[in-house]
């Protein structure tokens, strides 16, 4: 099932943009599709034509992502940043810088993974440096580009396999166990 009357878009103050939109996937698998560059070359395309050609994430804390993307008769985008905080199968929060910055300053980028059983919330908050920056951006059309690969990462996720998250978290352990 497709999701896309859940996509929104919203200005929650004046410097920042929340996109907001269900998956029918498990969270593990919604992650997967955010930070592994094979699965994201996939999806994170935007409008129909482009490609990615380069997809880097060194997904640690201070490690790095560069995308590229192309398309016929239009010039290269790439843009970058630094992982500040990344919390596996919760949040992400990343610097964003393009190479030709079409919004003055940097932007921080925070995504987080509710996990709803079956269906997976993502909400990413992108907070600009300035009012000015965030108008630019929401003035883009970027909502466009946004929600066309959200219906491509839709579809890709339908046709993964589930398969368990290979991000584990310690056990609790039951009262009384001794190590």
């Amino acid at each position: 099932m497709v999701y896309p009357d859940t996509f929104q878009l919203s200005l929650p103050s004046d410097r920042e943009i929340q996109v907001t939109r269900n998956f029918d996937a498990p969270r593990q698998l919604v992650f997967d599709a955010f930070t592994k560059p094979d699965l994201v070359k996939r999806w994170l395309l935007g409008p129909p034509g482009w490609t990615m050609p380069v997809c880097e994430i060194d997904l640690k804390v201070g490690g790095k992502y560069r995308y590229v993307w192309s398309k016929p008769d239009v010039n290269d985008m790439g843009m970058g940043g630094t992982f500040r905080e990344v919390a596996p199968l919760e949040r992400l929060v990343a610097t964003e810088k393009f190479d030709e910055s079409w919004y003055p300053g940097e932007a921080l980028v925070t995504t987080v993974f509710l996990d709803n059983g079956a269906i997976t919330k993502v909400t990413i908050g992108i907070l600009y440096q300035s009012k000015e920056a965030r108008d630019t951006a929401n003035r883009s059309g970027m909502e466009h580009g946004i929600a066309a690969s959200y219906n491509r990462l839709e579809e890709l996720l339908t046709s993964l396999p589930k398969r368990r998250s290979t991000y584990h978290r310690s056990p609790k352990r039951p009262s009384g166990w001794l190590p």
